[in-house]
């Protein structure tokens, strides 16, 4: 009899079963334990995580009650629940924060139980304990355990007294300026200051010297007043390029806890990720174990429930000591899935209801690895500054066993100002390190996007810098790497100038002939956009636009229906058709013989093509008329990078400014930004107040040179 060789898919397939069947031996009930049953959970957020957690949910045969707020009322989450209540206006203080309406609509709605998922409520020890007060299994660890995790003092002392290792600083009662600074300068520059009650890098700041401290300490502390309702701060040394290594935890009301492995979460912007792995790179299996103990270690000292994450930061010589304990779900949970097979959303819920652990640490095994990526709107080439706005195009690679498109939007939906511009998380799974970030370059090619700034090309830039293939990664990665991640802009090649203009053409070919057919004479040749012309071949020009500079590109219809393009001293001869697929259009091109098929996505001006080498923009100029119409009017001043909420305004009309200095702070999409002064002057008028709305492009202030008002009052 032949043998039988598995495939890996197929050993993975067998490994969640075996896995499901020891849980299954261990007499775990559905969603079913000391704690009670879970038959509906209300998910206490909003966009990827919400959905996330409602397929697992649906899976299960639970039922899913969604919370919506003004903004997200027509948002995939809400669509994709079983029941949706709206909670108020999009401010997330009025709407998703707000105890008193989550817990209203779960009571109303008959929950069981709430998932908090990440960010908004999931770590706030108040409503943990206000859903056990109300007879509502709150899906996460005790609210003690979020307590003594969430104040990072508390934390260290606890953590210290397990055996975990830690880093020394400050983290006393006395909050002077003068206090902290002087801890500081105890510790030694450069500091790192962070709230105490800080997550998601808000409230952190790196001071590098005594002449930033300062500063540096008062922005902690707006962000984290912003933020956490806490200001309370500490201070600790910062480790040069380190790594941020984390370990996932799981715990059960039964004594038993586990660690899933780690992930590594390096690379970030902003102290915030963008791309995470697991397992993390170069660890060797002795360090792994010693990751993984101490983790556990640090989940039973608190008596953790649940899903947490313990973060660890590690040198060069792969020492790591304790940062916190995140007391929740991550956002890059998925990598740890991928690579141990798992649903760490239904083991939450199991956990919740009282259920043991679905497996013990021997029978937990991790094969391959995983990469996530961030697709975020944002503009990496203008310091990473978030975005807002429509997604007028969205597609992405096809999802299978190995790929997972983690997200809470759609095509046409927008991206809201008011919370995290966080677009979608890419997920991949291969059999090593090497063949997973093949396909995640693979994957991030087929995630096209149009409608807004996004960081799609630069993940493919730092997926593809030599050191990160060889797994050389610290947070500094990215200001160290910066001239490799941002190289001057390229102007698009000359094919590519052509397949934009041939997609033009076939574009105007293709209304043309839509427009004969519904005439009363189809056939007429004054209705053809084929440019025959007797006796000779119709020439014309079409202006576009790369980046700053205008082309002009000569093309000459030939009687084939190929056509010629003149781009400077360079000719082209190019053909094509257009082919819709799946409700996206495909340019069928060849250019001097070399056929490719780039997707085609035009949107009012501009035409954008998506191909393996990634994109590019071409557009077509605006008359000057339209282009003045469309100007903002900011002459001589400071504009609103994005929409947000003025948090300070710093300065007052007569007021002189040098290049640089600090004139508002501005709050959007979850983070503190600080309008400075584009050139020195006086200013002249201030346009809005604390608290105001700005919309993008808005003129803040406007500036002039001084001594100009006084030489116009003299004339």
């Amino acid at each position: 009899m032949a043998a039988v060789i598995l495939s890996f898919p197929t050993l993975h397939g067998l490994r969640i079963f075996t896995q499901k069947l020891l849980w299954t031996k261990r007499g775990a009930r559905l969603i079913s334990g000391g704690r009670g049953r879970i038959e509906k959970v209300l998910i206490a957020n909003r966009g990827e995580i919400a959905c996330r957690v409602m397929r697992t949910a649906k899976k299960m045969g639970v039922r899913s009650v969604a919370v919506y707020s003004d903004a997200d009322s027509h948002s995939m989450h809400v669509a994709m629940a079983d029941e949706a209540y709206h909670i108020g206006p999009p401010a997330s203080q009025q709407s998703y924060l707000n105890m008193e309406k989550v817990l209203e609509v779960a009571k109303k709605s008959g929950s069981h139980a709430v998932h908090p998922g990440y960010g908004f409520l999931s770590e706030n020890t108040e409503f943990a304990e206000a859903c056990k007060q109300n007879g509502i299994i709150f899906i996460g660890p005790p609210s003690s355990a979020i307590r003594d995790m969430g104040i990072k003092s508390t934390s260290k002392h606890i953590m210290s007294a397990a055996g975990v290792p830690i880093i020394g600083g400050y983290h006393g009662d006395d909050q002077s300026n003068e206090r902290l600074r002087a801890e500081a300068e105890k510790i030694g520059y450069p500091v790192m200051i962070k709230a105490v009650r800080g997550g998601g890098g808000k409230g952190m700041r790196i001071a590098r010297s005594d002449s930033d401290f300062l500063e540096q300490l008062e922005s902690a502390r707006r962000e984290a007043r912003k933020s956490f309702n806490d200001d309370v701060m500490l201070i600790e040394k910062f480790v040069e390029d380190p790594r941020h290594v984390e370990v996932q935890v799981f715990g059960d009301t039964h004594g038993n806890a586990v660690y899933l492995f780690e992930r590594d979460c390096s690379v970030q912007r902003r102290h915030q990720k963008i791309i995470e792995e697991a397992p993390g790179p170069g660890i060797n299996a002795e360090v792994r174990r010693k990751l993984g103990e101490a983790a556990v270690r640090a989940a039973k000292a608190v008596n953790y429930v649940g899903a947490g994450t313990v973060e660890f930061i590690m040198d060069a010589q792969h020492n790591f000591y304790f940062m916190e304990m995140n007391t929740r779900l991550q956002v890059e949970h998925p990598v740890s899935e991928m690579i141990t097979g798992t649903d760490l959303v239904e083991w939450q819920l199991r956990v919740a209801a009282g259920e043991r652990l679905p497996l013990l640490q021997n029978d937990i095994m991790l094969r391959g690895h995983s990469f996530e990526a961030r697709i975020y709107a944002e503009d990496p080439n203008n310091d990473f500054l978030p975005g807002a706005g429509p997604l007028l195009h969205l597609s992405t690679p096809a999802p299978d066993e190995h790929t997972r498109i983690e997200t809470g939007v759609r095509e046409g939906d927008e991206v809201s100002a008011h919370y995290d511009p966080m677009i979608a998380k890419l997920v991949v799974w291969g059999e090593d390190r090497r063949a997973a970030l093949q396909k995640l370059r693979y994957s991030l090619r087929q995630y096209n996007i149009v409608g807004l700034s996004t960081n799609i090309e630069f993940l493919l830039s730092l997926s593809a810098h030599p050191d990160f293939e060889a797994g050389n990664v610290s947070t500094s990665f990215i200001p160290q790497h910066y001239a490799d991640l941002f190289p001057p802009p390229k102007a698009p090649s000359g094919a590519t100038v052509c397949q934009a203009a041939l997609g033009l053409l076939l574009r105007e070919k293709k209304g043309a002939e839509d427009s004969a057919g519904a005439s009363a004479d189809p056939s007429s040749p004054f209705g053809s956009s084929r440019g025959w012309r007797l006796n000779t071949r119709l020439h014309r020009s079409l202006a576009l636009q790369l980046g700053d500079e205008k082309v002009i590109v000569v093309i000459t219809y030939n009687q084939d229906g190929s056509y010629a393009m003149q781009l400077g001293e360079e000719l082209f001869h190019v053909t094509g058709e257009l082919e819709t697929e799946g409700g996206a259009s495909f340019l069928h091109s060849s250019v001097n013989g070399v056929k490719s098929r780039p997707k085609l996505v035009i949107v009012d001006n501009v035409v954008h093509l998506f191909s393996a080498e990634g994109g590019a923009d071409v557009s077509v100029p605006l008359p000057k008329y339209l282009a003045a119409a469309s100007g903002s009017g900011a002459q001589g001043g400071a504009v609103a990078p994005m929409t947000g909420t003025i948090e300070k305004v710093l300065v007052k009309a007569g007021d002189k400014v040098n290049v640089g200095d600090p004139l508002m702070v501005m709050i959007a999409m979850k983070m503190e930004h600080i309008i400075r002064a584009p050139k020195a002057g006086v200013i002249a008028k201030v346009f809005f107040n604390e608290g105001a709305q700005a919309n993008r492009h808005a003129p803040l202030v406007e500036l002039e040179e001084e001594g100009g008002v006084d030489q116009e009052g003299a004339q």
